[in-house]
């Protein structure tokens, strides 16, 4: 008796099972007809957007096109790089027995800096000079001989030759002379030494770094785009972190090729730098003003919707939605120029852009009648 109530037990839930599976099944199916359609006047049916069932307005909002001024900036960032820079080392080897300027001071081109070892040359010198004093003598006494003929030309050629290699190796010890001197190239500022005196320096030792940094130079890149645009003469401006100021330099030269890499191209501006209070090496954020727009017609970009054809937006006519096809202009980051399509005065709808259709219902839930002036800049 109890084994036939297992079996039932059982039988009944392997029922239950497959009721329940065909149920899940078949349910889809059946659902529209065991659903009542709501009719197209239901409340539930109602689009979002819009006040009441589908015969309702839709809600929009939108703003009276005016007059705006749009600037087309070039954003880039750049580095403060002195006019002229150099690491200065001599030219020849030797111990140094001269270091004649102090760190960090200024200094006119020509000036001494440092000296190293040059007394064998001086010696070489003195000796040089002593037997060129006594060739010249020589040479004086023969072009007299040679007047009166009395000597040969070919003895007076000697004597003028060897008169003339001396003086050649004059000038040459003099140039040795020369190599053991460190010079400044032109004015500028010492920075820090890096040897002392009484060291071997060679020509490969680096003696201090002398830096010009009235003009500076601003270097940066502009994309491949702008390349015609951005030419000598062009003016920038630049900011830097931590400072208010607003700079202004002038372009004075583009590279004349494209970055494969970036695919953007250096320029370099200068700036006068007239009190040095900028130093190089310091990071810019530079702008570069390309054109500027009076008086035209610009709206956020999120209003423009794309199309096959081209681009189209919504305006509001007599408490309806009117379909525009319009041209485009310059962009900026949030607003777009319309060439053709707007006028001043138009109200454009810049919500519920998806469920705008031409000639729909619309109700206005916000107007802006004062849009500020666009610019790029931040």
């Amino acid at each position: 008796m109890a084994l036939t109530s297992k079996k039932i037990f059982r039988a009944s839930i392997t029922i239950v099972l497959i009721i329940a599976v065909l149920g899940i099944i078949l349910y889809p199916k059946f659902k529209p007809i065991l659903t009542p359609d709501p009719g197209p006047n239901s409340g539930s049916a109602a689009r979002p957007g819009r006040i009441g069932g589908s015969d309702q307005s839709l809600l929009a909002s939108g703003y009276v096109i005016v007059p705006t001024s749009m600037n087309e900036l070039i954003y880039s960032t750049g580095s403060l790089i002195p006019d002229e820079q150099v690491e200065l080392s001599f030219e020849a080897s030797g111990k140094v027995v001269g270091i004649y300027f102090s760190e960090g001071a200024r200094v006119k081109e020509g000036e001494l800096l440092a000296k190293i070892n040059d007394r064998p040359l001086q010696a070489q010198l003195l000796k040089l000079k002593a037997q060129y004093k006594l060739t010249e003598e020589r040479e004086f006494r023969q072009r007299q001989l040679l007047d009166r003929d009395a000597i040969s030309r070919e003895s007076y050629d000697q004597v003028a030759t060897e008169l003339q290699s001396l003086d050649a190796d004059i000038k040459l010890v003099e140039a040795r002379i020369s190599e053991t001197e460190l010079r400044a190239p032109f004015d500028g500022i010492v920075g820090l030494r890096f040897i002392s005196e009484g060291a071997f320096a060679t020509t490969q030792t680096k003696i201090v770094q002398l830096v010009k940094i009235s003009p500076l130079k601003v270097e940066f890149s502009i994309p491949e785009r702008y390349a015609g645009e951005v030419v000598p003469g062009f003016t920038i401006s630049f900011v830097l972190d931590g400072d208010a100021n607003v700079y202004k330099a002038t372009v004075y030269a583009v590279a004349p090729k494209v970055d494969v890499d970036t695919r953007t191209i250096v320029a370099r501006a200068l700036y006068a730098n007239a009190n040095e209070e900028l130093k190089p090496g310091r990071f810019a954020s530079v702008r570069a003003l390309l054109s500027q727009i009076e008086n035209a017609i610009s709206i956020p970009s999120q209003a423009v919707i794309p199309e096959m054809e081209g681009e189209k937006v919504f305006i509001y006519n007599n408490g309806r939605a009117k379909e525009v096809k319009i041209t485009t202009g310059l962009r900026t980051e949030s607003n777009i120029q319309i060439r053709t399509g707007l006028n001043f005065g138009d109200t454009l709808l810049t919500t519920a852009i998806l469920q705008l259709r031409h000639n729909i219902p619309v109700q206005l839930d916000t107007l802006i009648t004062n849009k500020p002036i666009v610019t790029s800049a931040p």
